[in-house]
């Protein structure tokens, strides 16, 4: 195995434990969002193991702008978000803001776009669950840890 891609799949195995799970939660999302915000989505600390976006949703029960930092799947014109929570039992605040309110701007490589989600479902869920744990395999590690809960895959679709 190559360094560099024995320093990524060693990195991602890392963040994939429980430790690492809180590392990211607690420590750089916090952090992301300063950075993420200053560098207009450009910069952020896990952007070199895997692309990330400043989500910004509508609080379920607030109506507030919230600013998320998140890691995403790219496909075509479509984001891909994956609800995981770093295996925690219970889902992500920004997956209850977006089935309350589906309209939400991204914040990615210097651009911010509006977009509509839905959550996927059947095989489109499938599809985007097997390609999303193919760019960081904690995704499949986390579900293990969820209590049982099945993990939500968000499709963010642009509107004009």
């Amino acid at each position: 195995m190559r360094l560099r891609a024995r320093i990524r799949y060693t990195t991602m195995s890392f963040f994939a434990s429980p430790i690492g799970a809180w590392i990211i939660l607690y420590l750089f999302t916090p952090i992301d969002r300063v950075l993420l915000r200053l560098s207009r989505g450009r910069l952020s600390t896990v952007a070199v193991v895997v692309p990330s976006l400043v989500l910004i949703s509508t609080g379920a029960k607030s109506g507030l702008p919230r600013e998320t930092p998140l890691v995403y799947l790219p496909d075509g014109v479509r984001i891909v978000l994956i609800a995981s929570n770093g295996g925690q039992p219970h889902h992500p605040a920004w997956y209850h803001n977006l089935r309350a309110n589906p309209e939400a701007r991204v914040v990615v490589g210097g651009r911010t776009g509006s977009y509509r989600a839905h959550e996927a479902a059947g095989v489109e869920r499938e599809e985007l669950w097997r390609r999303a744990v193919a760019l960081y395999h904690g995704y499949h590690t986390y579900q293990g840890r969820t209590g049982g809960r099945t993990i939500p895959v968000m499709v963010l679709e642009p509107v004009d």
